[in-house]
């Protein structure tokens, strides 16, 4: 019997570290990659007070079905009882998994921040998130979204067509690989002094316990 126990030790721990993983990089990565302030870089706007001692770093993908429902459920919660409140702050990344369509609707995130409207645009995406590659995201959607946010669609037109900001978010794409992000929505949370890692759409008490631990 106690060998079956032995056994099962690191099969609970396994299990255990699977479901919350607490992230520790890579020495050179400690000094280069993987710094606040390098992990904020080139990201969205900050949502909610830029001082705030615990950032929520999202990697997204505008048609990824469970960034929708996170979107849709966990961050109302996280916005009202910790982001409003100065306790955390929120910075999306773009992690294009599902082909063109993804990377177009990011570079339209980014053609909206040229006018001050990311986040208002943001929402706009994910309020009419239509599903995983069915088609929802054209170049007419998208205007659609930015009249809705009041953009102007000259201006907005002229950014997209010429791609301004597909080589950031190839880049984006591209550093989220090089730091282990393999999956949307994927989260990094973390202070001055320690990241944690949520793979996937997790329970709003996992992201609770993440905010607890590094309060």
């Amino acid at each position: 019997m106690a060998k079956y126990y032995l056994l099962a030790i690191p099969i609970v721990i396994g299990i255990i570290a699977g479901g919350f993983l607490v992230f520790y990089p890579e020495p050179e990565k400690t000094t280069t990659n993987l710094t606040p302030s390098k992990l904020i870089e080139n990201g969205s706007p900050v949502l909610g007070n830029s001082n705030a001692p615990i950032t929520i770093l999202e990697w997204g993908d505008y048609q990824c079905t469970f960034c929708y429902k996170f979107h849709q459920n966990t961050l109302n919660v996280l916005e009202e009882d910790f982001i409003k409140t100065g306790k955390v702050k929120v910075i999306f990344k773009d992690f294009p998994l599902n082909g063109p369509d993804s990377v177009l609707a990011a570079e339209a995130s980014f053609c909206a921040h040229d006018q001050e409207k990311y986040w208002e645009y943001h929402d706009e995406l994910y309020k009419n998130w239509g599903g995983e590659r069915t088609g929802w995201i054209t170049r007419e959607s998208l205007d659609k979204f930015a009249s809705t946010v009041s953009l102007d669609l000259e201006e907005f037109n002229t950014c997209l067509d010429e791609h301004q900001y597909q080589n950031r978010v190839n880049g984006l794409y591209d550093f989220g690989r090089e730091i282990g992000i393999d999956a949307t929505p994927s989260f990094l949370v973390f202070n001055d002094e320690k990241i944690i890692k949520i793979r996937g759409n997790q329970p709003l008490e996992v992201f609770l316990k993440t905010i607890d631990e590094l309060s």
